[in-house]
């Protein structure tokens, strides 16, 4: 079974680099799929590799990267604040009850310093969390998709600012509303809701539709999902194909890995994660 999802996995990479060369805007905000290659081309690798190496330890941190990555890009945009710790002057978004459950910090400051020690001062951590996420999927059975480069880390991170974050409570027209002021479409929100994958089986892959034409979603936004017809047959359709979600799924993730990205004017490229220069 994991070799198959693992031959679904390349074969959609190769179809999703296709897409990639007919046009799609991935140099938006100065992002670039080659942002790195000169100053520091070994970034994804040593990415990677802290990656698959904290995961075959513990598989369950897969899914905490893929919140940590949702819930830092629906704040602030893709700027790594929910790293940054907070001070004797501000308490962060990490303290937020909404946000005292992720978990993989440590992951991110392990790729952090390696990538230090090849590059000093060059990859954001920003950079490093969308890159972590995207590897995390790809570890867990899920398609691999490329990301552009480019973000700079954020300067705020305020613990108030987590009301933005989207309560479980939310019904599907609460949450295609919630989305669609970010530019995320029905069919983005219903394959986004694989978010977090299954911590108890640790596989990336459509059981979580099956589950919820079951009744069995665990959350009520879940199971809304199948209850309300402008979303149902987005449901049925992913439970029905998987490479049809994971193709979805790719493309609503690269759009949420560009929210509200800084530049170099409006952010920095932090040596430690979890502080400001």
């Amino acid at each position: 079974m994991r070799d198959n999802k693992m031959v679904w996995a390349n074969l959609l990479c190769m179809i999703m680099l296709m897409h990639a060369v007919v046009g799609l805007p991935y140099n938006v905000r100065g992002l670039s799929m080659s942002y790195y290659m000169k100053s520091c081309p070994t970034a994804e690798q040593i990415v990677k590799n802290s990656v698959n190496n904290a995961l075959q330890a513990d598989p369950t941190l897969a899914a905490g990267l893929i919140r940590m990555l949702f819930h830092d890009c629906f704040i602030e945009g893709c700027d790594a604040s929910i790293l940054l710790d907070s001070t004797s002057e501000n308490n962060a978004e990490k303290d937020s009850p909404g946000n005292l459950s992720l978990r993989g910090y440590e992951i991110i400051d392990d790729a952090k310093q390696e990538i230090e020690n090849a590059c000093p001062r060059v990859v954001s951590c920003a950079d490093i969390l969308a890159m972590a996420a995207r590897d995390a999927v790809f570890w867990a059975g899920g398609p691999y998709y490329q990301i552009p480069k480019g973000r700079f880390d954020g300067k705020r991170s305020k613990i108030e600012d987590t009301k933005n974050l989207l309560p479980p409570s939310l019904n599907a027209s609460q949450l295609i509303q919630a989305f669609g002021q970010r530019g995320f479409s029905p069919r983005d929100v219903v394959a986004l809701s694989e978010q977090p994958l299954d911590a108890t089986r640790n596989d990336f892959d459509n059981a979580y539709f099956n589950a919820l034409q079951m009744n069995s979603g665990v959350l009520f936004s879940d199971q809304t999902l199948f209850n309300t017809p402008v979303t149902r047959n987005l449901v049925i359709g992913y439970a029905f194909n998987q490479s049809e979600f994971f193709f979805d799924f790719q493309k609503a993730m690269r759009k949420m890995s560009k929210l509200n990205v800084k530049n170099s004017s409006q952010g920095e490229v932090r040596k430690h994660c979890h502080c400001l220069n």
